[in-house]
């Protein structure tokens, strides 16, 4: 069935009548979706290039930090995938948790923000060195109002 329909035959004389103005209708139109596909190609190489990794350091209580890991999706990297890699190779905690902003972040126990650059760097191809960023915060203390 598929021969006889689709085969390298069938197609050209299906299109053998076709009518001139057909032809270049379809020629054009295939020009067309080539370009769209390279311009989609080139877009997300551009998304690829433009985008950061951030690893945040965040303290937590006096001497205990978490690491935090965001904007791996960008990458196609899936997060949940990631976060059980973090997991297995620091032999600590790991989850994905969701932003305010409405995206994702791997949160990791404890402070191996460098170890994560190495591990990133090493094992996902797809991230260029440049585009991961460290940055080390500290949890502010909230105000109890009248401190006694």
């Amino acid at each position: 069935m598929y021969d006889r329909l689709w085969s390298e035959d069938a197609l050209a004389a299906a299109t053998s009548t076709l009518s001139v103005d057909a032809r270049k209708r379809a020629e054009k139109d295939a020009h067309k979706k080539a370009l769209k596909a390279e311009a989609a190609e080139a877009k997300a190489a551009q998304t690829i290039a433009s985008s950061k990794v951030y690893i945040k350091r965040v303290e937590r209580n006096k001497r205990k930090y978490v690491t935090a890991v965001s904007g791996l999706e960008a990458f196609g990297l899936e997060n949940k995938k990631v976060a059980k890699d973090f997991g297995k190779k620091f032999a600590t905690g790991s989850s994905v948790t969701k932003l305010a902003s409405g995206g994702e972040e791997i949160v990791v126990q404890g402070d191996v923000s460098e170890e994560i650059e190495e591990f990133l760097l090493e094992k996902y191809d797809v991230i260029p060195e440049d585009n991961i960023e460290l940055i080390e915060d500290k949890k502010k203390k909230k105000d109890t109002g009248a401190g006694g």
